[in-house]
């Protein structure tokens, strides 16, 4: 029985020490490819995948195309069908490093670090850097982004018909608690 109970102990000590990974399978990204004067073109998928390894700061994201949502459901299947081609292109990842990262060091004040990092998506892959505020809430710790990509970097084409109504800059924001 002590062999049980000190085994046991073993155990669990080496799962909580060893847990280095933080993960949220319900982050939150919206995108904006709005043209002022026009009907807004914005969607959100809040099933978005992040895992932040604390020991090193490499973080990772997987987010499912068909999981954004617009206001109006014929966007929603141009967006799906005609512009990133989901059954052909069904996820964007991302995958990168917070420079300067120690999670010991995160609190309830958000602090801005610096991200590095690839995001691929409708085949394509560029290398961004974007700014991310940081802090540790109750029940995880919070990362919130905003920044700008462009189409044309993803080879997503914007029909002409539609170009005037549709900007290549898309602004995107990020939310996510990782526990």
């Amino acid at each position: 029985m002590k062999k049980y109970l000190l085994l046991l102990f073993l155990n669990s000590c080496i799962i909580s020490f060893g847990q280095t990974k933080l993960i949220a399978k319900n982050g939150s990204v919206t995108f904006e490819a709005s043209v002022p004067a026009f009907e807004e073109v914005k969607a959100k998928n809040d099933a978005v995948t992040f895992v932040l390894n604390t020991s090193n700061g490499e973080i990772a994201s997987l987010a499912l195309m068909k999981g954004f949502r617009f206001k109006v459901a014929l966007m929603e299947e141009h967006f799906n069908e005609n512009y990133v081609e989901s059954d052909k292109f069904p996820k964007a990842t991302f995958k990168g490093k917070i420079e300067g990262f120690d999670y010991s060091k995160i609190t309830s004040t958000a602090k801005e670090y610096n991200i590095k990092g690839a995001i691929e998506m409708h085949g394509k892959s560029k290398e961004i850097n974007i700014k991310a505020k940081i802090s540790k809430k109750d029940n995880g710790v919070q990362l919130q982004s905003n920044f700008n990509l462009n189409s044309d970097d993803f080879d997503i084409e914007i029909p002409s018909i539609v170009s005037s109504k549709v900007s290549k800059k898309v602004a995107v924001n990020l939310d996510v608690v990782l526990k």
